[in-house]
């Protein structure tokens, strides 16, 4: 009678909650790994889940893609955790010091978040997704339901839907019936610019910290938010490869614990049990390492969390089926079951070592209120540019990162532009200090030099925020209290009598705010040379709006100053204290520039997707996107600027039409080369020309006595291949801020290099940029690289015939987190050749 009513109560149970809920190849009408799925039908399978087992599941939109695509997190969890979700999301804050409402309760689930398909063409996790959130409220796996005791479970079923629709419907229209296994048949070619990136041309998995993707916005804020304690990101690398999952490879950041060094272990080595026991392959602590920190991995684990990649052979190559160099073939089934193994496998391991889980985490969070991370203490921004300053401060808001303001007149600390220990002086200086929840993350994003346990590295090894926004600051070993900062605000009260208004132009929001007067049809004007009126100085650069030819437009003009926070001056008249009048040769209209850009095939997608959204979401200026195989001087015919990313150029190599194009910038055209684009144009022998140390090593090598120089360890491969590599190092370089291409700079800037590409000083054009010395201010550079990298130019402008070619060695806005750069970039569109 007992076992009767027990089995009715289930009945009703089942029939109220979990009857509904279908397997994904149930609901899509197809086995996992027969297809690949459209994102629509992810979020389909997601919110028919999320119907059917409210109990267990919450699924929430934390926004849209730029291509209207929806962005979700799944929260799944036992019955009773879900019921008090948001408490558990508040707890968690108490944990971490970010929430100080009451004591926080340790005797906590600990949180697990689960990230699919950041690249769009690794495919397979987010069909991963599906399976993964069924096994989890699939009411006959009695494992998961244990699990779920001691955890709540965030599930991010495709970080990057735009990408991996752009994948996933071209692979669909290329498949036959069968898929082909050769991977050299059209199935396995993808197209430029691929899946791997957003709409705009991004690598995710490189923004975490950046946010400069609309994703990215959407998802950090959600991360902290919750602040997991184990973060994983699913990836895929080439077809022949095996599997890849934590313990990562050095090197580690020195602010890692051990904590976080064994658990990674401790996944590691639950992971190896199942794949021994199946015969899979997989390798670990190699290639990834944890030491850049906007990655899906680093990020979160420099926010205290257990932060790790898992790698499954397949990528854009894969499809469904693909022969393999060891003469067997990879399906997409089979990568469905490695990556469902190790999600499983998290699951697992966290929900067995919660408690662990949730004291080291205090124990992290402690240390960091109580202690700060580092040897610096206090970092002040003493810049007094106020558009560089606010942006600085954005970037805190956005990772959550507690800043106020000091002043004194004897501080003294580490001057990040000197690279010396300095006595300043702050007042109101925007700072942050090292006892806070984000202390790692603060140590890491404002080290002036970062630490290498090994130089062979992922990705760029410099980074300080000092250099990536262009602002003068001080890193201190001592506390110093902080109070409250106030931002300053700049006053657009202007009178219609007004002769003309002068406008500060010193910061990418001044750029911001001359492309919204150019739109909207404004004439305005620039001083090449300083002048002063009525006994106040201006730099060269102020930009002039008289009333003359902008009749009418004041209230516009007072709304757009206050929309970017201008600087505006009213002027009585044209008569200068010093310097030259408004009706001078020296001051100068600036035409609105009809803008274009070259994409497609031999490309850097990246470097071309950076110009695209820096000047669509960013400027909000119009830009024209051309393939540069179909370049040619006809296309050019109404276009003032044509910029070109980084890349490879056939038309540069082609004589005709390398005259076709040099004739367009003879005639008043102007070329923006970027990167390895100024090489190519180098190479057409358009004037600049490459700067050469090859006669002055070979000469070195024969005057050593070494004879055996040349022989070489097969196991150091790696690391003798990085000699010659600049992984991302910042240089100062100093700069001609007389030359327009530099207005709004100081006499310094700093660039991050990736490469030794300099340029010969040149006679006859404009070394606005060069590096006299070795003067490399932070990060590692390769030992036969580093000699090279001086008394060379970087930035330049090489006039011809009536135009111009303007050329930057380095990409001055790379990944666009470089925020110094992108005002000289505009300065190169806008101002040079005006």
């Amino acid at each position: 009678m007992k076992f009767r009513l027990f089995f009715a109560c289930l009945l009703f149970v089942t029939s109220q909650g979990f009857a509904q809920i279908k397997s994904p190849d149930d609901f899509l009408g197809y086995q996992l790994g027969d297809r690949f799925t459209p994102h629509y039908k992810i979020v389909n399978y997601f919110q028919q889940a999320a119907a059917a087992s409210p109990q267990m599941m919450k699924l929430e939109n934390y926004g849209e893609t730029n291509e209207g695509r929806e962005l979700l997190l799944a929260f799944v969890s036992a019955p009773e955790n879900l019921a008090r979700l948001d408490e558990i999301r508040k707890n968690n804050l108490r944990i971490t010091g970010m929430l100080k409402d009451k004591p926080a309760d340790i005797n906590a689930p600990a949180i697990v978040w689960l990230s699919y398909n950041v690249h769009g063409n690794e495919a397979s996790s987010s069909e991963v997704s599906m399976k993964t959130l069924f096994e989890l409220l699939n009411p006959a796996n009695t494992q998961t339901k244990t699990w779920l005791k001691n955890t709540v479970v965030i599930i991010d079923p495709c970080l990057n839907p735009d990408g991996r629709d752009r994948y996933v419907h071209w692979f669909n229209q290329m498949v036959g019936k069968n898929a082909n296994a050769n991977p050299a048949t059209r199935e396995h070619r993808e197209p430029w610019p691929g899946g791997r990136l957003n709409h705009y041309n991004f690598d995710l998995n490189r923004d975490w910290a950046w946010q400069t993707q609309i994703e990215t916005q959407g998802r950090i804020k959600k991360y902290n938010d919750w602040m997991p304690q184990i973060h994983c990101d699913f990836h895929e690398l080439g077809y022949n490869n095996s599997y890849y999952f934590a313990p990562a490879a050095e090197p580690f950041h020195e602010v890692i614990t051990n904590w976080q060094r064994q658990f990674q272990t401790t996944i590691g080595r639950n992971h190896a049990k199942y794949f021994d026991a199946n015969g899979w392959l997989y390798f670990t602590k190699e290639i990834f390492d944890l030491f850049y920190p906007a990655y899906g991995d680093t990020y979160p684990t420099y926010n205290g969390a257990i932060g790790m990649t898992y790698e499954q052979a397949g990528h854009s190559m894969g499809g469904l089926a693909v022969a393999t160099s060891d003469g067997d073939t990879l399906g997409l089934k089979d990568r469905i079951a490695h990556h469902f193994t190790t999600s499983m496998s998290t699951i697992e391991i966290s929900s067995n070592n919660s408690n662990k889980l949730i004291t080291e985490f205090k124990k992290y969070f402690d240390e960091a209120n109580t202690t700060g991370i580092g040897e610096y203490k206090t970092y002040v921004i003493t810049e007094s540019n106020n558009g560089k300053r606010e942006a600085l401060r954005k970037f805190f808001e956005m990772n959550g990162i507690n800043y106020g303001a000091v002043t004194g007149n004897a501080l003294r600390g580490y001057n990040y532009f000197s690279g010396k220990e300095e006595t300043f002086a702050a007042n109101n200086s925007l700072a942050v200090s090292a006892f806070q929840p984000k202390s790692a993350l603060v140590k890491v994003m404002f080290e002036p030099k970062s630490k290498l346990s090994d130089s062979v590295t992922y990705d760029i090894t410099a980074w300080s925020l000092p250099y990536v926004y262009g602002v003068q600051s001080y890193a201190l070993k001592e506390k110093l209290q902080l109070g409250s900062y106030i931002a300053s605000g700049v006053a657009a009260a202007m009178s219609s009598s007004a002769y003309g208004y002068l406008v500060n132009y010193n910061s990418f929001s001044d750029v911001k705010f001359l492309t919204a007067l150019l739109n909207e049809k404004f004439q305005v004007r620039y001083a090449e040379k300083e002048f002063t009126f009525n006994g106040k100085s201006f730099q060269k650069g102020t930009l002039i709006v008289l009333r003359k030819g902008n009749e009418n437009k004041l209230a516009q003009l007072v709304n757009l100053a206050q929309s970017y926070n201008a600087a505006v001056t009213e002027v009585s008249g044209g008569f200068m204290d010093t310097g030259f009048d408004f009706g001078s040769e020296k001051v100068h209209l600036i035409k609105k520039p009809v803008v274009a850009l070259l994409t497609g095939s031999g490309i850097n997608p990246n470097a071309a997707g950076e110009v695209w959204h820096l000047f669509e979401q960013q400027l909000n200026y119009p830009i024209s996107l051309f393939n540069a195989e179909d370049i040619s001087g006809r296309y050019l015919k109404n276009i003032d600027v044509l910029i070109l990313p980084d890349g490879g150029y056939k038309f540069l190599a082609s004589k005709e039409s390398a005259a076709d194009i040099k004739m367009w910038v003879q005639q008043g055209g102007k070329i923006i080369a970027l990167d390895n684009a100024a090489w190519e144009v180098a190479k057409a022998e358009w004037g600049l020309k490459i700067k050469n140390d090859e006669d002055g090593k070979k000469e070195e090598k024969k005057d050593s006595q070494d004879e055996y120089a040349d022989l070489k360890r097969y196991e150091n491969r790696e690391r003798d291949d990085k000699s010659n590599n600049v992984p991302g190092a910042i240089y100062k370089v100093e700069l001609d801020n007389s030359h327009p291409l530099a207005f709004g700079y100081g006499s310094k800037y700093f660039t991050l290099k990736l490469s030794g590409n300099m340029y010969e000083f040149m006679k006859d054009g404009w070394n606005v940029g060069v590096i006299k010395k070795e003067d490399a201010a932070s990060g590692f550079v390769g030992s036969n690289t580093k000699d090279r990298i001086k008394d060379g130019t970087v930035i330049g402008v090489q006039p011809l015939g009536g135009g111009n070619i303007v050329f930057f060695a380095d990409d001055p806005i790379f990944r666009n987190f470089w925020e110094s750069g992108k005002m000289m970039l505009a300065n190169a569109v806008f101002l040079v050749g005006q």
